[in-house]
């Protein structure tokens, strides 16, 4: 049943989306989690090679974000009629908030290692309590579970 109540003519998600969807969307995060720990490693020994390690795992996560995205806005925003507030679209705008803000830490990441502290430690911190706040969100979503699949199905 969907959202909507219409059983019968419920839009139903690629099957190959779905998986593409379940296996790339946790790499991003596991990539912006590593920045921030490097970022956090620079900002206690300011070692260049932390930020630098950073930087490439920033833009590392940014790549593997793309997919995730695409398939999620698509399956959140065309394939199904969600609720205002409802789970999926919290998680679909903390994420897209999260790469967001990734972007413009990358930038900060690109300029020389001491002028990426504070702003790419704190974006680094954004980026990591976003991502993780819309994993937790989804899972807690209650009475949903049995509604909605992960995010796209």
């Amino acid at each position: 049943m969907t959202p909507t109540g219409n059983s019968r003519h419920a839009a139903r998600p690629s099957a190959p989306a779905v998986a593409l969807y379940e296996l790339l969307n946790p790499l991003p995060f596991g990539f912006f989690t590593a920045a921030w720990i490097f970022d956090i490693l620079y900002v206690k020994t300011y070692d260049v090679f932390w930020t630098h390690a950073a930087s490439w795992l920033i833009v590392l996560g940014l790549i593997l974000a793309i997919i995730p995205r695409l398939i999620n806005l698509v399956q959140v925003w065309v394939g199904h009629r969600y609720p205002q507030g409802s789970p999926v679209k919290v998680h679909f705008w903390a994420n897209a908030l999260a790469v967001v803000l990734a972007i413009v830490n990358a930038f900060i990441h690109s300029r020389d290692a001491y002028a990426v502290v504070p702003e790419g430690v704190i974006l680094s911190t954004l980026v990591v309590l976003l991502m993780a706040f819309a994993a937790v969100h989804l899972a807690l979503r209650g009475r949903h579970t049995a509604e909605i699949q992960g995010v796209t199905r």
